[in-house]
């Protein structure tokens, strides 16, 4: 395997991690009864379960992009700078969590702003 590919599963563990940690504080807040029913309402959360919530959203987002470059790194070859942007992109994912849990500004952009580059670059590695 890849070192893309180690990173990419890497970073779909942490993407259950974050889903663990929204359970965690979603039924903390709405309560257990909230999260056995069915989800005929929304539950809205706020505070830091909804920043949780929104942390994982965004996650599922940056993981489809970066999937698909670990992919096609793999398929046409791995190299020392793809691998350095796999490893960059899933430090700045650890790192987006708690920066959008404790609202670091402007700190969550930037280390957001790291995982997308990387993962750009990664993609435009993969076609030169």
């Amino acid at each position: 395997m890849t070192p893309e590919l180690t990173v990419l599963a890497l970073a779909a563990l942490l993407q259950v991690a974050q889903l663990a940690m929204y359970s965690v504080a979603g039924q903390a807040q709405a309560g257990r009864k909230a999260a056995l029913k069915p989800r005929d309402e929304k539950i809205e959360l706020t505070g830091k379960p909804g920043r949780i919530h929104r942390a994982l959203n965004n996650h599922f987002e940056g993981l489809i992009l970066f999937g698909i470059a670990a992919l096609l790194t793999a398929h046409a070859g791995s190299t020392g700078f793809t691998t350095t942007c796999a490893w960059i992109y899933l430090i700045a994912r650890v790192a987006y969590i708690p920066a959008y849990v404790f609202g670091w500004v402007p700190w969550r952009s930037l280390i957001w702003m790291a995982g997308l580059i990387a993962t750009t670059l990664m993609l435009i590695a993969a076609l030169i």
